[in-house]
């Protein structure tokens, strides 16, 4: 008789590095791996708890100057869209969706390139090759989608966005567009697209990634009726920005052993094989 013992994931934290974000501050995440059997289970548990996925890797903030970086998600039954996103979603009824496999492609990584080159020249994605590019997508331990948005007139691809697919909703992992259609504010829709996507699969959430007090990069998100943010280990319904000033002072975050002391794992022990 043969047992397979389960391994309880091993937590740690990367060095300071230079906010992407915040100006003047240090970036510092905790991690974990992401593989094995029993991979989907956890990321269902942890993206709960505000972790994201990148890759085989999932990580939370975890900076010893502030906790401005907040889990965001949107809650698909509290969801109305505003007066501007109607009109978004009018602008772009010309886009047709298609869901593939976790599988790269030329067209996209041309699409990728252009959205770096336009938008994020500076990043610390501006050097991204094309196998770094086919990692990034194709490198996932459990149920990932590419959603790809194409022009109805013309087929050129406009819009995509890696989608993971979790037990309550669905998580945008990464998404870029044609910055040539800035005005029809593509980045939006596929947010929109994407809440319609949850609705028609019967999930309750869908992922936005963080949302960052300070950032006018990241502050777009509060602009989604139903939005929530994961903050002191709980899910709560956004409160505007004045509601969260003090995620910005050094004290708001907890040491690290507390942060691991806290974070429920889920079952991953796996049946007992005999032979």
């Amino acid at each position: 008789m043969r047992h397979t013992l389960p391994l309880a994931p091993q937590f740690y934290v990367t060095a300071p590095q230079p906010c992407p974000y915040l100006a003047d501050r240090m970036e510092r995440k905790l991690f974990t791996a992401l593989q094995g059997d029993a991979a989907g289970k956890l990321n269902d548990s942890l993206s709960k708890q505000g972790f994201r996925r990148s890759q085989n890797v999932l990580y939370r903030p975890s900076c010893t100057d502030c906790a401005a970086c907040l889990s965001a998600r949107i809650n698909v039954d509290n969801f109305t869209p505003n007066k501007t996103q109607r009109r978004t979603l009018r602008r772009n009824s010309n886009l047709v969706r298609r869901a593939t496999s976790a599988w790269a492609t030329e067209e996209q990584f041309d699409l990728f390139r252009r959205y770096l080159d336009s938008r994020h020249a500076d990043g610390g994605m501006a050097d991204m090759d094309v196998f770094e590019f086919a990692a990034m997508i194709e490198e996932t331990p459990i149920r990932t989608r590419v959603i790809e948005y194409a022009d109805k007139t013309t087929g050129d691809l406009v819009a995509v966005c890696l989608t993971d697919l979790l037990e309550d909703g669905t998580s945008m992992v990464y998404s870029f567009y044609a910055p040539e259609r800035r005005a029809d504010s593509l980045g939006t829709f596929v947010i929109l697209d994407h809440i319609e996507i949850a609705r028609e699969a019967g999930l309750p959430h869908v992922y936005l990634g963080y949302w960052v007090l300070g950032s006018a990069k990241m502050g777009y998100k509060s602009n989604f009726k139903g939005l929530e943010v994961f903050r002191a280990g709980a899910w709560e319904a956004f409160k505007g920005e004045e509601a969260y000033s003090s995620e910005l002072h050094p004290l708001s975050t907890d040491p690290i052993a507390e942060q691991v002391a806290s974070i429920s794992l889920p079952d991953l022990s796996h049946p007992v094989k005999r032979s």
